[in-house]
């Protein structure tokens, strides 16, 4: 469930003296027990990622620590989360893997725990009572070494690329987008390192060759956009629209070489603001990573991009910029409206190229609707080896990122152009802004997205959605009689 701020604080379990008291009664019984036989892995029966995800609880806040020791060792971590309960709890599971726990207390008592597959199955020292607060902290170790990891090692240090499964490989929580919380994060690291993270600074502190810094989001986010960045970085400052704080985190030996395009974010801000509406966040910038990664990615408030995307020369200026154009788009579709499933991705990436083609368009010359014809006459064979936008085929075995297919892509772009087609382009437009207006810091689907274009455009368009999301051949297009699905064959 989303949480935003305002919510009710956490209420005391007990006073300080009981809760020593009873730590000191029943630490003896529960450091190194093992977890009772019961003990399983859980998740919430996402279609996609069944076992993501935890239920009986909702997460608040997260207070992550981290100590950088090199590429070649494990951090040394601390997560802290706040948390409410939605059942009665005698046990319960965080999703987590990828590292080495330490120790579990759930309000400072020492907990039982043991990792189940990838879930760490918890049992607390008291029984939480339905709709009680409660404090999970986890000792741990994030091995940036370990395959699969979030953690993306760069030239220079680390990145996170958390999308769609990997955050429980960083950290432990509830690895889903549905359960959007706030973040702070609290990383130490060699003083000639920099360190930036999703959100605003709060804080930062040397002691003798370290140097601890904080950041904090003030608005809710999903556990796959989580970002941390240590390494040799410049960080260049601007300001953006409406005065929002812009900075960009580059390689420093880069930085004059890459100024050409960073420069632009404001400008790519200022466009989609008029596009959408304000910029959901507090702040926004690119971070440039050398490394090699094969995709870009939306992390919230600063969105993770290949260093050598930007230092190419080969690369036409319209090109580069409606990438940048397509992971900013993603700060109002999949970040601020995060979806509730994996099988809403298509609003994420529909949304996003749409805009990225509509960028392209303006600033680039490349017709708009000639690429949504392209999309149109691939769609049938995108549909048939990814599944239709709004019902994607499960993750190969050992790819979990296959879920990332045309189909969610360019082909979900096809089904906006054709509701424009069908609604026009003003309904189309009142649409798109009430859309991440109304869901700001939320999680929403696509029986959501299918419910207010049909209030916004006085018709009811679940049929005519329904079969363009989840048909496995493609309808015809609305005003284009001429155009035709190619055969898989052809």
């Amino acid at each position: 469930m989303p949480h935003t701020p305002g919510r009710r604080s956490p209420i005391p379990w007990r006073s300080a003296s009981r809760r020593a008291a009873l730590a000191a009664a029943v630490s003896a019984l529960l450091l190194g027990a093992a977890a009772p036989p019961s003990a399983t892995s859980q998740g919430i029966g996402d279609r996609l990622f069944p076992e993501l995800g935890n239920p009986g609880f909702d997460v608040i806040a997260y207070d992550i620590a981290f100590t950088y020791h090199g590429n070649d060792k494990p951090l040394d971590a601390v997560t802290t989360l706040q948390a409410e309960a939605t059942d009665r709890l005698e046990r319960f599971n965080l999703d987590f893997a990828g590292g080495t726990v330490r120790s579990v207390t759930v309000n400072g008592l020492p907990a039982e725990y043991t990792p189940v597959k990838e879930d760490l199955a918890v049992t607390p020292a008291v029984t939480l009572p339905d709709e009680g607060h409660f404090t999970v902290t986890v000792h741990h170790t994030s091995d940036p070494r370990v395959a699969g990891s979030g953690w993306v090692p760069t030239s220079d240090g680390l990145v996170m690329a958390n999308q769609a499964d990997a955050g429980h490989r960083v950290f432990p929580g509830n690895d889903h987008p549905s359960d959007k919380a706030r973040f702070t994060f609290r990383v130490t690291a060699p003083k000639d390192l920099t360190v930036v993270a999703n959100g605003l600074p709060d804080g930062r502190s040397t002691r003798g060759a370290q140097t601890t810094w904080a950041y904090r989001s003030p608005h809710p986010m999903a556990t796959e956009l989580a970002q941390v960045s240590i390494g040799r970085s410049a960080v260049a400052r601007r300001t953006g629209p409406h005065g929002l704080p812009v900075r960009d985190v580059v390689p420093a030996a880069d930085s004059r070489q890459v100024e050409k395009w960073t420069a632009r974010t404001p400008a790519h801000l200022t466009w989609m603001d008029r596009k959408v509406g304000p910029y959901p966040f507090e702040t926004y910038g690119v971070l440039l990573a050398d490394a090699s990664t094969g995709f870009e990615l939306e992390t919230q408030t600063l969105s993770l991009f290949e260093r050598d995307l930007f230092t190419r020369t080969d690369i036409p200026d319209w090109y580069l910029e409606s990438i940048m154009v397509h992971e900013l788009a993603h700060q109002w579709f999949g970040d601020s409206v995060s979806p509730r499933a994996w099988s809403d991705l298509w609003l994420n990436e529909a949304h996003a190229t749409w805009y990225e083609a509509l960028y392209a368009e303006e600033k680039g010359g490349r017709r708009f609707t000639t690429r949504m014809r392209s999309a149109y006459e691939q769609s049938d064979t995108w549909r048939a080896d990814g599944g239709p936008p709004a019902a994607p085929k499960v993750p190969q075995p050992g790819r979990k990122t296959s879920i990332f297919r045309p189909n969610v892509y360019d082909g979900g772009a096809v089904v906006l152009y054709a509701l424009r087609q069908k609604i026009g382009a003003p309904a189309f437009e009142r649409l798109e802004r009430e859309w991440v207006a109304g869901h700001r810091d939320s999680t929403a689907g696509t029986t959501d997205f299918v419910a207010l274009a049909s209030q916004v455009s006085g018709q009811d368009l679940t049929q005519f959605l329904r079969a363009w999301l989840y048909e496995p051949t493609t309808p015809p297009m609305p005003g284009h009689p001429d155009w035709k699905p190619v055969s898989k064959s052809a």
